[in-house]
């Protein structure tokens, strides 16, 4: 089958933020850490929107529990790479982008390997703590734009999904303790940053037998979670981008805003 030309497969997007927003759409570089249940939409989102230059970073290989809600996750994907398999199939979306996989972990120790600064957007979707304060410190003392994703685990109501400022982010279990974090350290990100995040907290109510004890890192939790709305969060991270890019391009006075 011909792949259809891209002004065709984005004719709908193209149709709605204009010819001006779709070109820097295909021009920003952004790189998304975590492609699980969050990041995996998130990068999803972004591609079909006309985000052409992506880098995934993660890595973790699939595993039978993360088929609830990964946008890879199948039962003949298991035991191969997230950022691999999630390339793949992105590349059927769009096969004109330039997806990069880097198949590895932020920690502080590796943090200078992904050259941040070469960026437009940073997104952050990483469940482990300790890893994902470390990146909101290097990620906003950057000129790139970063958006991050507090906890989507122990919800089941997509409507109280909502956005806010890291500092303004309210009834979020790891919002609160990376706040704290961050505080005892002394160390305060360079700049504020949205967040997507829900209030909604309920108690997991079955057992945990999923995942293995080597494989949770230093995450803040191991709770249960549900794709309609680890979906949202990625999604709405995604839009993120979109809105920033659309206000920046009719900021410039390209044309008017529509309101």
């Amino acid at each position: 089958m011909e792949t259809p030309p891209s002004r065709e497969i984005f004719n709908r997007a193209e149709l709605l933020l204009g010819a001006d927003v779709m070109e820097r759409l295909g021009r920003v570089r952004v790189i998304l850490f975590g492609v699980g249940g969050v990041g995996s939409w998130c990068a999803e989102g972004l591609i079909r929107s006309g985000i052409t230059h992506l880098t995934l970073v993660d890595a973790d290989a699939v595993a039978p529990s993360n088929i609830n809600r990964q946008r890879m996750a199948t039962v003949q994907t298991v035991g191969l790479s997230k950022v691999e398999v999630l390339r793949d199939q992105l590349l059927t979306i769009n096969p004109s982008a330039e997806i990069t996989p880097i198949r590895a972990r932020f920690t502080e120790a590796s943090a200078a390997d992904f050259a941040l600064d070469s960026y437009d957007y940073i997104i952050d979707a990483i469940d482990a703590l300790k890893d994902k304060a470390s990146l909101i410190l290097r990620a906003t003392a950057t000129p790139a734009t970063f958006f991050s994703s507090m906890g989507a685990a122990c919800k089941i109501d997509p409507t109280q999904v909502r956005v806010a400022s890291f500092w303004e982010v309210r009834g979020c279990p790891l919002g609160a303790m990376l706040r704290k974090k961050l505080r005892k350290a002394n160390t305060l990100p360079a700049k504020d940053f949205l967040c997507v995040y829900d209030e909604e907290l309920l108690p997991n109510r079955g057992e945990d037998t999923a995942l293995p004890e080597e494989l949770k890192f230093d995450k803040v939790a191991h709770n249960g979670s549900l794709v309609t709305v680890t979906a949202p969060f990625g999604f709405t991270l995604a839009s993120l981008v979109i809105q920033d890019l659309y206000s920046k391009v009719l900021q410039s006075g390209q044309r008017p805003l529509i309101k």
